[in-house]
């Protein structure tokens, strides 16, 4: 082990490279590393430490940067950060610190930093049921261009859970070989370098093939942005594509939270609720752990719960 004399700050930097080359994380998760650590950082400076070195942070400082972001309200709305935000600045530390052990850097061991117990519980995930989701598919007009585009954007999302990274990244070549199938089935690289196969159904694949049957532009993205002026990479961006589903959300009268992670969601749920075991989904989403995949049995948990009550409530039993 060494230690290093150079302040905590200047390691962020490397700690985002190591991020990217080492341990393959997408560039959304380094930039949210990078804007977790700056309040740290910021932390630091009003403490006048910001040459803290990475020996010399304690058990204490880390302590204190807790209470400071239990103690931390929002200067528009006067509310407090939720304990799920908390964790996220809480967890970006810790990552940094297991980056000093791995590069034999002497500092406080990453299992130093604990997170809050009730953290975990406040995280509720979000979904639509069928009926939401219809309406959403049906929301877009078709008959234009950037219609066509969207529907075709938000049938994708649906049949094969994408991230909205994923979704972005694709490629028109990657689409080559559809014209006679019934159904596609795509091998995508994603969150993390992990490879998995994503499967579009004949509903989803119909809607892509009338899309294609469109686009005589030269260019690569399997989706584009129709607006301002033509160039030779016009991709749609993520928030662009976010912007895309929250109007539709808005149009189809469905709730206002529906983002594209949303319809990652509902596909999730949608599969468990069929009877799709964790594991299976757990491949299907990419997950690399199935203890992320099990946060959509909460969901499945409280509708069993439903369903038994009402019909097993044993009302219509004689006292």
């Amino acid at each position: 082990m060494q230690t290093s004399q150079k302040p905590i700050k200047e390691h962020i930097l490397d700690f985002i490279d190591y991020c990217a080359v080492e341990r393959g994380l997408s560039d959304n998760t380094q930039e949210n590393y990078k804007r977790y650590l700056e309040k740290f950082e910021t932390w630091l400076q009003k403490k006048n430490r910001q040459n803290l070195k990475p020996h010399e942070l304690t058990a204490d400082d880390v302590w204190q940067y807790r209470l400071c972001l239990s103690r931390h309200q929002d200067p528009k709305t006067g509310k407090p950060l939720g304990k799920l935000t908390q964790n996220y600045y809480l967890i970006a530390l810790r990552a940094l610190l297991s980056y000093f052990l791995a590069k034999d850097i002497v500092s406080l061991p990453p299992g130093k930093v604990t997170l809050p117990k009730d953290a975990k519980n406040e995280k509720t995930i979000k979904f639509l049921a069928l009926d939401q989701i219809e309406k959403l598919l049906n929301a877009p007009d078709a008959s234009s261009p950037a219609g066509l585009r969207d529907k075709t954007i938000i049938e994708t999302l649906f049949s094969t859970g994408l991230r909205i990274a994923e979704l972005v990244s694709l490629n028109k070549d990657q689409f080559d070989a559809i014209w006679d199938k019934q159904d596609f089935e795509l091998g995508i690289v994603g969150k993390g370098q992990r490879t998995r196969t994503v499967y579009f159904s004949e509903r989803a694949l119909e809607w892509l093939k009338k899309y294609l049957k469109t686009r005589g532009d030269k260019q690569k993205a399997l989706f584009i942005n129709y607006r301002g002026p033509t160039k030779e990479e016009n991709r749609l961006t993520a928030r662009s594509i976010e912007r895309i589903i929250k109007r539709y959300a808005i149009q189809a009268g469905i709730p206002l939270f529906t983002t594209p992670h949303t319809l990652r969601h509902s596909y999730a749920t949608d599969l468990l609720t069929q009877g799709v075991d964790l594991r299976t989904i757990q491949e299907f989403l990419g997950h690399k752990n199935i203890v992320t995949t099990q946060i959509y049995t909460h969901v499945t948990n409280k509708r069993l719960r439903d369903i038994h009550r009402q019909f097993h409530s044993g009302k219509n039993l004689k006292p």
